[in-house]
């Protein structure tokens, strides 16, 4: 038997005629096992009968007669070639090129040779194609909209194949190495509390035996995949670890897989590729709203390219700290902005949320002395900051290469009211968002309400809230501005204690 490097070196064809040739069925599907001897460092590759050279030479002289590759499959007893959903090139002939889906820089996520489906940070189902839909989620195309019942070891426990544990086994080894990167074992065990006693007991022991998994930005595992009607298929999994989720890429084992590590290595295309098609769902989410203060009288001090290098100073300094924390960018609007904060494995989201508001406080603040030692100013450049929590739809809108993702609800529109109401850089939280933090953490924070004694002094109260309405007064003009949120309870955030061990942000990768 010949080895498909073998196969490529004697017949002169490439790899991806050799793929199209058994994907057409002129050529039988190889034997893939482990090689042996000095045949690279492959962990397996196919293997031909000798048989394969002298039918691929015939190929070549039927073509030479202009036969083209639908005909030369007809007639060898092959399929007819499939209709490729890539567009193929107007100078290239139908069927060499177009018959087989071949993974470019050009392609589609959905035109990966296997199933492929991508997760955030708990493990929920945030993209997947339809080879994956088949492959372990019986076919369904449209999972809940609910984040939690998108679980992906839920879905595996409860795939049909998965009734032979040895088999449930094979393919929850790979996904455990990758949660064990992120997840302790408590943290994982909370997550998939409603498991049977049985199941939970297949999780902790394949934690306690998963191997550590390094910083690479992509890792390998052979797998093996098994159905009901078919044969199994020896395939390779990549997985790709990005911020914003984790992607499983299974390609069977015919060649190497040079053009779909190619693929995948390009990052910021790929990512920017699964963002655009990640499926809305429903989520609880925390909302932050910044605004700067003032921004049009701020504008009209300055010239304008100094102007935008001040946004712009503001935005890149507070980058990295939305990263620290996990924040999601939503858009920006103007000289303010809009970021989420997601359910975390190992943190608090909420809290997340509200340490993160504090550093941009204290970014301000620095931002600040040094525009005053450059221009010569006396007053603060302010970010006043809204909070909020609740559970909503969060998807994304496209145009042309523009990507911006939303949270739809009155969550957002809320926290955009309360920046609105905040001065002078203050942090404002509603009752409800801080109220869902554990007492524990909550006792560290920092929060109340400012209040006017009888001799007008001013004494901020802690630990406590006031409605917006109690707050304004007896202005018409501002109660009429925010009469939409006018009996929403609030309080304002001024510090915490940052030895919160339970709930420290663990820097991402």
């Amino acid at each position: 038997m010949l080895n498909s490097k073998q196969v490529l070196e004697i017949t002169g064809i490439s790899r991806a005629t050799l793929n199209n040739y058994v994907a057409l069925g002129i050529l039988p599907s190889p034997i893939v096992k482990t090689p042996v001897g000095e045949e690279g460092r492959a962990t397996r590759l196919g293997y031909f009968e000798d048989e394969a050279v002298d039918r691929i030479k015939k190929v070549q002289d039927m073509k030479k007669q202009g036969m083209s590759i639908s005909q030369i499959a007809s007639q060898l007893g092959g399929k007819k070639p499939p209709v490729s959903r890539l567009a193929a090139p107007a100078a290239s002939p139908a069927g060499e090129q177009g018959a087989l889906v071949d993974l470019s820089i050009e392609s589609t996520i959905e035109n990966f040779p296997g199933p492929a489906y991508m997760v955030n940070n708990n493990f929920e189902l945030i993209w997947w194609n339809e080879k994956a839909s088949d492959s372990f989620f019986s076919g369904n195309n449209d999972l809940p909209g609910d984040l939690e019942a998108r679980n992906l070891l839920k879905l595996l426990f409860d795939h049909d194949v998965c009734n032979d544990e040895d088999k449930l086994i094979d393919l929850l080894k790979p996904h455990i190495a990758v949660g064990k990167k992120r997840l302790s074992q408590q943290a994982l065990i909370k997550i998939y509390s409603s498991l049977t006693g049985e199941q939970l007991d297949i999780l902790k022991k394949l934690y306690s035996e998963a191997d550590s998994v390094g910083k690479e930005p992509m890792i390998h595992f052979p797998v093996i995949l098994y159905s009901n009607s078919e044969r199994p298929v020896h395939c390779d999994l990549y997985i790709c670890f990005y911020r914003e989720g984790i992607l499983f890429t299974f390609s069977p084992v015919i060649l190497d897989d040079d053009y779909l590590l190619e693929f995948l290595s390009k990052r910021n295309y790929m990512i920017n590729k699964l963002l655009r098609k990640r499926k809305p769902y429903l989520t609880n989410v925390g909302v932050m709203v910044a605004d700067v203060q003032n921004s049009t009288k701020i504008c009209s001090e300055l010239p304008a390219e100094e102007y935008f290098e001040l946004i712009n100073d503001i935005w890149q300094q507070s980058e990295p700290i939305f990263r620290k924390y996990y924040g999601t960018y939503g858009k920006h609007a103007g000289d303010g902005m809009v970021y989420y904060f997601f359910p975390q494995p190992d943190c608090d989201y909420k809290l997340n949320a509200i340490k993160c508001s504090l550093e941009l406080q204290d970014m301000m603040k620095d931002i600040t002395r040094q525009w005053q030692s450059k221009k010569g100013w006396f007053s603060d450049i302010f970010l006043n900051i809204g909070l909020n929590e609740g559970q909503e739809w969060f998807g994304s809108y496209h145009a042309g290469g523009h990507v911006e993702f939303t949270v739809l609800g009155e969550t957002i529109n809320y926290a955009a009211r309360i920046s609105d109401f905040a001065r002078g850089g203050a942090i404002w939280v509603t009752k409800n968002m801080l109220n869902q933090i554990s007492s524990g953490s909550r006792k560290s924070i920092n929060f109340g309400i400012t209040r006017r004694t009888i001799d007008n002094e001013l004494v901020f109260v802690t630990d406590t809230y006031a409605s917006i309405s109690s707050m304004l007064g007896d202005s018409t003009s501002l109660n009429e501005k925010f009469r939409d949120i006018e009996m929403i309870p609030i309080t304002e955030i001024r510090d915490i204690g940052f030895d919160i061990s339970s709930d420290m942000v663990a820097e991402p990768e």
